[in-house]
């Protein structure tokens, strides 16, 4: 073959090299992989907060009480935590296998929310939630342990940024899908939400290919028995028990909240379903902003001295709302109750990878949301059935009661005042 032919064929591949290292170079820069995990989680919320204003419709066409509404959610949070705690362990061994896994998380966005939409029977709609909650548990572990591994510095910070993604999708869906119910029914809605879902599953794909950053030979390095005894280690701390526990009282006020919420707002203000969704996005729209500065707060001032402040506001924000249940007030301590309500999960997140290794940060954070899963499946029925047998003022002093004890919990934690 001529020296010229080769030379091309050279430089052809040189190209490719270049092309490919400049497409895993810009996938590992910081702005990509932030705002790449924010959008994916973005979806996520979307999804799951459009199914909270659509809770009434479901209730009628279901012919649900309270309670019934309350199991819903319960059956979320139970598939979240079942899923969680193996597949913790599972992502840590398969760290090269993140962008694959993020891939499929997004996949079952549209899964569930097909399955969701076309469900001719109650079980059905819930096995639709439950694959739904299954994806967003999966993709919180290698997106929020990928997060921390790369920018260890500004843990609070990475992780506040992936968390605003959360609630932009926790913002926009419930205004959408307040107005499409205008135009469309709730499953009308959802199969419109199965569709986007299906396409960016191949985006992610690409995007977070490299995200592990790890190497088959990386991942030899740790053999199995090794793992299970890091894993062992990880049991016995117990400071990370504790910000369990915190997580767990946290999930407990928020999922009982979200259960009352959309019923008093549908069934006692007899809200418009467009209002209805304004009202539960804005109970998250000032965390867009609140999430990435408390983060950073935490991240230079300590952990503590910015949630347990935190904690106390959503408690006596929850309290004022039992005195002031209508009109303008009512509307302004939805949004004052958002200041903290969303801004408070990454920096439990960030407290919890700062005490553990980075080679089990998803084993880490499998057992906190297993736990804190748990421990919220029955809060639903709970504030389902105080709402239903003593009013919305019972159910608003059980979440007020909650946030009062995740405050004293992590009040009485020995964490560093400034984490590295």
């Amino acid at each position: 073959m001529c020296p010229v032919a080769n030379g091309r064929k050279r430089n052809m591949a040189d190209n490719l090299e270049l092309t490919s290292a400049a497409g895993k170079e810009v996938r590992l820069s910081g702005g990509f992989m932030i705002s790449g995990l924010a959008t994916g989680h973005a979806l996520f919320h979307w999804v799951i907060q459009s199914f909270v204003v659509l809770l009434p419709e479901v209730q009628i066409a279901f012919q649900l009480s309270a309670v019934g509404v309350g199991a819903i959610l319960t059956v979320r949070e139970l598939a979240s935590a079942i899923v969680a705690l193996p597949a913790g362990f599972i992502v840590d061994a398969l760290r090269r296998h993140w962008g694959a896994i993020l891939a499929l998380c997004i996949g079952g966005v549209s899964l569930g929310s097909l399955l969701m939409g076309f469900s001719p029977a109650y079980p059905l709609l819930l096995a639709g939630v439950a694959i739904v909650a299954i994806a967003h548990s999966i993709w919180h572990l290698p997106a929020s342990a990928s997060l921390s591994r790369h920018f260890s510095e500004r843990r609070g910070m990475a992780l506040s940024f992936h968390g605003v993604g959360g609630s932009v999708g926790d913002v926009a869906g419930p205004l959408v899908a307040g107005a499409m119910l205008m135009v469309l029914g709730w499953r009308g809605i959802l199969s419109v939400y199965a569709t986007v879902p299906f396409f960016l599953a191949f985006l992610a794909a690409w995007s977070f290919k490299n995200i592990g950053g790890a190497t088959e030979a990386q991942d030899a390095v740790i053999p199995l028995n090794t793992r299970i005894e890091m894993t062992k280690r990880l049991l016995a701390n117990r400071v990370l028990w504790g910000i369990v526990l915190v997580r767990g009282l946290r999930a407990m006020s928020l999922v009982a909240l979200l259960t009352v919420l959309p019923l008093y707002l549908g069934r006692e203000l007899e809200l418009s379903p467009f209002s209805r969704g304004f009202h539960i996005g804005l109970l998250i729209a000032i965390g867009l902003v609140a999430k990435p500065v408390m983060g950073n707060l935490s991240d230079h001032l300590g952990r503590k001295q910015v949630l347990v402040p935190g904690l106390l506001w959503s408690c006596a924000i929850s309290l004022l709302l039992i005195f002031f249940s209508q009109g303008v007030a009512f509307t302004v301590l939805i949004a004052l109750l958002g200041l903290f309500l969303y801004p408070d999960q990454p920096i439990v997140t960030a407290a919890a990878l700062d005490i553990v290794g980075r080679d089990v940060a998803s084993t880490a954070l499998g057992l906190i949301s297993f736990a804190s899963f748990f421990m919220s499946a029955l809060s639903p029925l709970i504030a389902g059935g105080l709402y239903q047998s003593l009013g919305v003022d019972a159910a608003l002093y059980y979440v007020a009661i909650l946030f009062a004890m995740a405050a004293v919990v992590f009040a009485a934690l020995p964490l560093a005042p400034r984490p590295g």
